[in-house]
């Protein structure tokens, strides 16, 4: 973890415990550092699993791993290392993989591919798979943790953990979803974002619980971008223990299915917002909102097309209502948009209407707007009922700062 909070942190919120689920930490020492970097988490005999991965064409072997292992639908044990990718690693990054799966398989008396593993830091160094084994060995013998310990484990850049927790009512019964995920930098999701944890009691056949977790990541990890590039590494997973003993959801129509996956979504929302508030370097939260596209695919394409222009980014970052750039970010777009039916406001303030500069606007309320620490973008193309919200930060000197000497 950075030992400078970003302004927009959040405070790590009380997250009950998981039937089923127990995890904990340990010291791999994959990086120069003195703190833990290998998060070990037990699950439950018959734990259901769901995950979605990046879009990557260079992928780790741990997303390959996973990608390999999901349609078997059950897990029991997840390995996450910080400090090291493991990608573009060839023969030896695949070989640490397997050894992990293997030595936690054998010590939980499970097969490998009931083993998750992700892995997140520097890419292009095979990750030591002595330090793993050595690590591993450390966590089989440790006690369980927090999930505050867990979150500040996984991460690499990120300046604070993140964590979030909502309950849903399935067959009368209380079902309780925790969340932990990391990620600061190189969020772009073509999929999901960063590495990201569920942990669930409900009892949720793998089907659907796949089928949720696919409809919640399009509304959530897929509508958030920081600086626009898309990691190696990107991996969600969903884990479910069934220690509720609610009727088992198998699909829609099961009892209490709606309200499962809407606190799916929910949790997910909340921490794709926890990622976006920890941009490296930070200091405003932007939301952007388009409406009037042609189609929902097309609003989202132009809504990233503003999220990840660096010239409206750096404009919020100096607080100036350079409307003119969003012009520039929906027109580069190459999605259907008409010059002469654009309307452009931010916050509650029109700017531009029609295509023209709203005659006599006020700028004060804009300026007013900007100074704080979340801003609202909104585009109406005028075209459709298509629409889209994406949320991203602003770009500042600190980005750069923390990028240009990621490795030492």
């Amino acid at each position: 973890m950075s030992s400078s909070i970003s302004p927009l942190a959040t405070p790590f919120p009380a997250l009950p415990a998981i039937a089923g689920v127990v995890p904990h930490v340990a010291q791999a020492r994959y990086k120069t550092w003195d703190r833990c970097d290998l998060t070990f988490v037990t699950l439950a005999e018959g734990t259901s699993v769901a995950g979605v991965v990046t879009q990557s064409r260079c992928p780790s072997p741990e997303v390959e791993w996973c990608r390999k292992a999901l349609p078997l639908g059950q897990a029991r044990a997840l390995v996450v290392n910080a400090g090291n990718s493991n990608a573009f690693t060839g023969n030896r990054g695949r070989a640490a993989v397997e050894a992990i799966a293997a030595r936690t398989a054998q010590h939980l008396g499970c097969q490998p591919s009931d083993v998750f593993v992700a892995s997140t830091g520097v890419i292009g160094v095979p990750l030591p798979i002595d330090k793993a084994e050595a690590g591993l060995d450390a966590a089989f013998a440790a006690e369980p943790c927090s999930w505050q310990a867990a979150a500040e484990t996984i991460g690499t850049t990120d300046t604070y953990p993140k964590g979030a927790t909502t309950t849903a009512v399935v067959d009368g019964r209380t079902v309780t979803l925790v969340g932990i995920i990391k990620g600061s930098g190189m969020i772009a999701p073509d999929m999901a974002t960063m590495l990201g944890f569920v942990f669930t009691d409900a009892v949720v056949d793998a089907g659907f619980l796949q089928a949720a977790l696919n409809a919640a990541n399009r509304t959530t990890f897929s509508c958030i971008t920081v600086d626009g590039d898309t990691s190696t590494s990107d991996t969600v997973l969903a884990f479910a223990t069934g220690a509720a003993g609610n009727a088992p959801l198998v699909d829609a129509d099961s009892d209490g299915a709606d309200a499962f996956a809407a606190a799916l979504a929910d949790l997910c929302a909340q921490l794709a917002m926890l990622v976006v508030r920890d941009g490296e370097g930070a200091t405003k939260l932007i939301e952007v909102a388009v409406t009037g596209a042609e189609s929902d695919r097309s609003g989202h394409r132009i809504a990233m097309s503003i999220a990840n222009s660096p010239l409206v980014k750096t404009a919020i970052a100096g607080e100036d209502a350079n409307w003119g750039r969003i012009v520039m970010a929906v027109g580069k777009a190459g999605e259907p948009a008409e010059r002469d039916r654009l309307s452009i406001r931010f916050g509650d303030t029109q700017v531009a209407r029609d295509g023209l500069a709203v005659e006599g606007y006020d700028e004060a309320p804009v300026t007013a707007h900007l100074k704080g620490h979340e801003i609202e973008i909104g585009v109406d193309l005028g075209l459709g009922e298509g629409s889209a919200t994406v949320w991203t930060c602003d770009l500042t000197h600190g980005y750069i700062s923390i990028n240009a000497d990621y490795r030492s």
